[in-house]
């Protein structure tokens, strides 16, 4: 893939983020979500809904084809030879936003033979817009407000970015977790840190914007021991990877490959760039 087709398509998630981000946003105010369960017991609203839509039509005429949490069921023989496709989780952080806490994203992943390439994470109730390619670095956009008919190209885009990590200064060590996730696993390994680390903080955050406040260098140490998807992490994981973190497999401590037959993750630990806590 070229540097310019890169950078077309990244501009094209960019827009399709801030258009669906526009959609979550006008239901979030309304507080009228129409919330129901899906086969897997997890909540899904009408904003889930409205911002899968917004994105497959403001992607689909690149003629990549696009795997969503809130698309159709799509068996492994299907997908199994895409070369490249779109990973999307439209509305990341569903029981954040029913509670109302704005921590919410939206993650559009682009996965080219099992790895993420090029990926957006947008955070619409804070207007933050992160930015990753894989070999050309991570970055951030403030004041991304959520819009309609978003018309960004890559040069605004990158004349308005800051490169990540930012300076964080001298602090404690941070451990984040999930605010609706946490496991026995999770507490007893947190316990085990606290023991070296006693000072250490936890922040307890929604959705992949966990991924972002690592990339930042805010965060330190993320632990994740329940049940995640690959568009759940995707696109936040190679906004960590570039701006010199990681996210590895507790299980083999190995990166995450992504179009699997199985689209479930293992659980897993990140490091931000500089982390406190080894």
């Amino acid at each position: 893939m070229t540097q310019d087709i890169r950078a077309y398509l990244i501009t094209r998630a960019v827009n399709a983020a801030v258009q669906a981000g526009a959609e979550i946003m006008r239901i979030y105010k309304h507080d009228d979500y129409n919330v129901s369960m899906k086969s897997d017991s997890t909540p899904i609203t009408v904003a889930d809904r409205l911002a899968h839509t917004r994105i497959k039509e403001s992607l689909g005429d690149t003629c990549i084809p696009i795997l969503s949490e809130e698309g159709r069921e799509m068996l492994y023989d299907e997908r199994r030879n895409w070369e490249m496709f779109w990973l999307v989780d439209p509305l990341d952080g569903t029981v954040e936003f029913i509670k109302g806490n704005n921590e919410f994203t939206v993650n559009i992943a682009l996965i080219q033979d099992g790895q993420c390439v090029g990926s957006v994470v947008y955070v619409p109730y804070y207007k933050k817009m992160y930015v990753a390619e894989r070999g050309r670095g991570s970055h951030l956009v403030t004041d991304i407000e959520p819009s309609d008919d978003a018309d960004y190209d890559y040069g605004q885009l990158s004349s308005l970015w800051q490169r990540l990590p930012l300076s964080s200064g001298e602090r404690h060590p941070r451990i984040a977790l999930s605010r609706s996730h946490q496991t026995p696993e999770t507490h007893e390994r947190v316990e085990a840190l606290r023991a070296v680390y006693p000072e250490a903080e936890i922040v307890e955050q929604g959705s992949s914007y966990k991924f972002c406040m690592l990339a930042e260098g805010v965060v330190d140490y993320y632990l994740r021991t329940s049940k995640t998807y690959e568009w759940d992490t995707a696109a936040g994981e190679l906004v960590l990877s570039e701006a010199g973190g990681s996210t590895l497999s507790l299980e083999d401590g190995l990166p995450f490959r992504y179009n699997k037959e199985d689209l479930s993750n293992p659980w897993f630990e990140c490091r931000s760039c500089d982390c406190r806590i080894k």
